[in-house]
């Protein structure tokens, strides 16, 4: 029995502890998307983008339908050139295809580095403003979806470093 009443006392000092850290904490949310997507420098940014991809696409086009062309020559032409002739067209048309290929994959990866510096800097603003406010309001937590952004808090990255041994 008093064993129990011991139990029974630790479990309410342990709920009620828990309560009462839970209490003092606060949290907010926000949507760090829709946040960025009003910023002006992040519409500008799009449109850069968008311009730029608007280029890429343009000489991609312009590169397909010059191959395009070319095949049709060469398949009208390939009745009055030699074998050896055809094969040497053959093996250029898939350079061109190649270079077309690898255009575009630079294209796509340019755009990628592009955007990514670009938006750095914004979002980086729209952090810095979340832990002003934050901090201004006095939020511990601020939740976005799925990720974490902590106001004023506990940062336990090098505990759990070394906890992994890292």
């Amino acid at each position: 029995m008093k064993q129990f009443k011991t139990l029974l006392l630790a479990t309410v000092l342990c709920i009620t502890t828990v309560g009462f850290t839970q209490a003092q904490s606060k949290v907010a949310h926000i949507n760090t998307q829709e946040l960025i997507a009003s910023m002006p420098a992040a519409k500008k940014a799009q449109s850069e983008i968008e311009a730029l991809g608007k280029t890429y696409q343009t000489d991609i086009q312009a590169s397909i339908t010059e191959y395009q062309n070319t095949v049709k020559q060469y398949d009208a032409e390939a009745s009055t050139k030699t074998a050896e002739e055809n094969q040497t067209r053959m093996v250029e048309l898939q350079e061109k295809q190649q270079r077309i290929q690898q255009f575009r994959t630079d294209a796509q990866k340019d755009l990628a580095e592009k955007e990514a510096d670009l938006f750095k800097p914004i979002q980086e603003a729209a952090m810095k403003a979340i832990n002003e406010v934050a901090k201004a309001q006095g939020y511990q937590y601020v939740l976005d979806r799925a990720t974490l952004i902590v106001a004023d808090g506990d940062d336990i990255l090098a505990d759990v470093k070394k906890q992994m041994g890292i």
